[in-house]
């Protein structure tokens, strides 16, 4: 438990700008096309693997400088590439990964990790063994207003953390691979977990399928965390508006992360509730919006991998940070089947991480 709360409870500074590297992006589609545009800026892009003739045209459009592989092993058998960027549906990630490692590259796989949670931990162990850096894209926690909230928490700037919730709602993207729960959710865990600086012991999820058979189009999460915390986590792709929004309540003041918004992405209100008499009475007061730095999350991201293939550093999302991530999800995936029955952490295959 210890390693995974020193991982947590250290949120960084964004990264200079490193100056080389030797990046194959493998997926040009939805995602994967921002991620060959922030690495081709940062002039790491070495080449983008691609079979689909409109991902290839979104490569040689955005890249117009890099070579465009239509095959996976080139880019395993080139010795110049340094590192791959997995950005393929999910259900390909343990596949592409392993592969990867198993050439000697260090690995940056977009969300989730794996599909499970032992996949995941042999992703984690093979990179040890080949002595290669894994990340993982949990790109909200390269977010200023997220660094920032870490900060404030990590201060006590916000009296005792008491419960936050997020919610993550728009129509479409629908997935038929992965359910609303491994889309969208392990942003929002990925935040939490960082903010609370552990593990839940209580996992407790309900939700429903109304587009396709057995795939949650709507969950709702319930985490129970040490002392009393609580978190709460909302997602669906059939919403008839788009919000991605979140709320930290501490016992002296609260905080609203809103990704929606240009130039208020992070509100802080000295609100709460004080006893005056043994009665309880609200304090309410305007927010104060917190200036940020103009970073974009992604290209911080992008920075973070290169940062740590060149100094040996384990990036913030690193692969204890993705494991309990998968823990949290699959505890949240099973108690979706079980209709909401709340499932502990802590044991097998939890924690196996903490050996690492």
């Amino acid at each position: 438990m210890e390693q995974l709360a020193a991982t947590l409870r250290s949120p960084r500074a964004p990264l200079a700008p490193p100056t080389t590297g030797r990046i194959a992006v493998v997926g040009c589609g939805y995602w994967g096309k921002n991620l060959v545009r922030v690495f081709h800026q940062l002039g790491a892009l070495h080449s983008v693997c691609e079979s689909h003739p409109a991902g290839m045209e979104v490569a040689r459009q955005t890249a117009p400088d890099v070579p465009v592989l239509s095959e996976y092993e080139a880019v395993l058998r080139d010795p110049q590439i340094d590192g791959v960027v997995i950005a393929t549906p999910a259900e390909t990630h343990f596949r592409l990964g392993i592969q990867a490692l198993e050439a000697g590259k260090h690995l940056y796989v977009e969300k989730p990790l794996a599909l499970n949670y032992r996949e995941g931990l042999t992703l984690v162990r093979q990179a040890q063994a080949k002595g290669r850096q894994l990340m993982v894209g949990h790109i909200l926690e390269y977010h200023p207003a997220i660094i920032e909230l870490n900060r404030r928490v990590r201060a006590g700037q916000l009296g005792t953390l008491q419960y936050v919730y997020s919610n993550r709602l728009n129509l479409g993207k629908v997935r038929r691979e992965e359910n609303i729960l491994w889309s969208f959710a392990p942003h929002d865990i990925a935040v939490i977990l960082r903010l609370v600086g552990d593990l839940p012991l209580e996992v407790c999820a309900t939700g429903g399928a109304y587009l396709q058979p057995n795939i949650a189009d709507v969950t709702i999460t319930n985490l129970l965390f040490d002392k009393g915390v609580r978190g709460h986590i909302f997602v669906s792709w059939l919403h008839p508006y788009k919000e991605q929004k979140l709320v930290v309540v501490g016992s002296s003041s609260m905080a609203v992360f809103d990704d929606t918004l240009a130039d208020r992405k992070l509100t802080v209100y000295d609100q709460g509730i004080d006893w005056v008499d043994g009665q309880p009475v609200p304090r309410k007061k305007d927010g104060e919006v917190v200036t940020l730095a103009r970073v974009e999350p992604l290209k911080a991201e992008a920075e973070q991998f290169l940062h740590s293939i060149q100094t040996g550093e384990p990036p913030i999302t690193d692969g204890a940070s993705a494991l309990a991530n998968l823990e949290v999800l699959q505890a949240a995936q099973r108690s979706l089947s079980l209709h909401g029955q709340p499932v502990a952490l802590g044991v097998a295959p939890a924690r196996a991480w903490e050996t690492l």
